[in-house]
């Protein structure tokens, strides 16, 4: 009868014996494995004690296997007071047994303040090997699945933050890891801070070159990984108006775009430029303001275009294949601002000297008084020559402010979406060309409640993950082919 071994980090919280004898419980369970330092002392009946950092460390992997003789191992995710719905740990495995999938989780319900709701998860594809991908706090791996990856991709990761990522990874190459949409059981949630900007944490640097590692040797497995080989960018082909073109792609911002239009019209350059706003029918007074910041300087273009159905992408689209639009097209928010007036003359001679086609810069993070709020910069050094391609393929966005070679862009185009937009024509560029860096800050990006990732349901945070995972997902495809040409 007995199917699973759980295996979950000690923590010393009012909850954690609880929590193991509700799972001891459980007809299915034969046994929990407690991962610690050092001995916990006094465990419920049904435990046993192992050493080590924490469950998600990769020498641990190797340990349990040697302990464990059950089907499935099921992970709790550290720091999580869990309560298991009716019939949950059956419907998992039984999910498993029909499936043969080597990674099995569900929905589930979080309860905050004494509310119960619900916390639907996504599908998991390809292109979802970013490390903090939702499972929730149940993971259930086959024990098949756990032994064959290892045999056959090696041993895991080693730290104590990385195993189970890269586990997760090996074992996804030939087994389905399985989305049981049904909401099996509670957690008890707590708010708190974002994980938005981890990636760029100089407290977490040495953990992420080592996921960057796992990342990147997933994607040499799967045929995806891109040598620091690049193609040489065409001479220019096309006669443009001037050198470089601001855009600011814009729909009901009357508060703040008079400022993002005066920050990039007072840009100090020794070449020829002009700012494209593209007004996306807004209905507030942001027309008006264009209208009459236009009438005052000849460099503003004021664009509204025919079509209604545009999203950002459509927008800046709109401002690429325009006859107005520059050699190199220079991306400014319409919310946000430069950081100096010299921010676009580094970008364009940036571009002119390293023969890239498309340059991304750095930003510091304010609020609506243009104060510095925390992280503070977001500089992205998590970028190298070498792999900065490949290891764009784990995290969620490559920073700003972007500026584009324009041919290059009229060749791809945007998608004409809200969201990720600017992330898929990176990614697609990458694949062919140097992107190049500046790590000072060139801009300053705005979080207030009128962003587009601000305050987000986790319906909405849903969507908008799996998409970038679909983007993802097709931009794998796209490199597999690519090398297998």
């Amino acid at each position: 009868m007995c199917k699973i071994t759980v295996v979950l980090g000690f923590a010393q919280e009012p909850y954690f014996h609880r929590l193991i004898e509700q799972f001891l419980a459980a007809p299915l369970v034969a046994k929990a494995l407690v991962i610690a330092p050092e001995d916990p002392g006094l465990m419920p009946a049904g435990c046993e004690y192992l050493e080590g950092p924490a469950p998600t460390a990769g020498a641990i992997l190797h340990l349990l296997l040697e302990k464990v003789d059950t089907p499935y191992l099921l992970f709790l995710q550290p720091g999580r007071e869990l309560q298991l719905g009716p019939g949950a740990l059956e419907r998992l495995t039984a999910v498993a047994d029909t499936t043969g999938a080597g990674l099995v989780y569900s929905d589930y319900d979080e309860i905050l303040a004494g509310e119960r709701r619900e916390h639907p998860v996504n599908d998991y594809q390809p292109g979802s090997i970013r490390e903090e991908f939702d499972f929730g706090g149940l993971t259930l791996f086959s024990r098949t699945a756990v032994q064959h990856s290892l045999r056959k991709w090696g041993a895991a990761a080693g730290s104590a933050r990385a195993g189970i990522y890269d586990l997760r990874l090996k074992v996804s190459v030939d087994y389905p890891l399985y989305h049981v949409r049904e909401y099996l059981y509670a957690e008890r949630a707590e708010i708190a801070e974002t994980g938005l900007f981890a990636y760029v944490d100089p407290g977490n640097y040495l953990l992420q070159k080592e996921l960057e590692e796992v990342a990147t040797k997933h994607l040499q497995r799967i045929g995806a990984y891109l040598k620091p080989v690049f193609a040489a960018l065409p001479p220019p082909g096309e006669t443009f108006p001037v050198l470089a073109s601001i855009v600011i792609p814009v729909r009901n911002r009357e508060h703040t775009i008079a400022e993002a239009v005066q920050s990039a019209l007072t840009q100090e350059t020794d070449f020829p430029f002009n700012v494209l706003v593209v007004d996306n029918h807004s209905t507030d007074g942001t027309t008006a303001i264009l209208t009459k910041l236009a009438g005052k300087s000849g460099a503003l273009r004021h664009i509204i275009p025919s079509r209604r159905d545009l999203n950002i992408g459509g927008c800046w689209n709109e401002a690429v294949f325009s006859p107005f639009c520059g050699r190199f097209a220079v991306q400014l928010d319409s919310d946000d601002l430069y950081a100096s007036p010299r921010a676009l003359r580094e970008l364009v001679q940036t571009l002119l000297r390293e023969n890239y086609a498309m340059v991304i810069g750095s930003y510091t993070l304010v609020n609506g008084q243009l104060e510095e709020i925390p992280p503070g910069l977001i500089d992205h050094r998590e970028w190298t020559e070498d792999n900065g391609r490949n290891n764009a393929l784990r995290i969620n966005g490559l920073g700003a402010p972007r500026a584009f070679s324009t041919e290059i862009l009229r060749r791809m185009g945007f998608l004409n979406v809200g969201y990720g937009e600017d992330y898929d024509v990176a990614l697609r560029i990458s694949r062919h060309y140097r992107i190049g860096r500046i790590y000072d800050s060139l801009y300053l990006c705005r979080r207030w409640g009128g962003n587009s990732d601000a305050a987000l349901t986790i319906v909405q945070k849903n969507r908008y993950d799996a998409f970038k995972d679909q983007i993802r997902s097709l931009e794998i495809l796209a490199r597999q082919k690519m090398n297998g040409d």
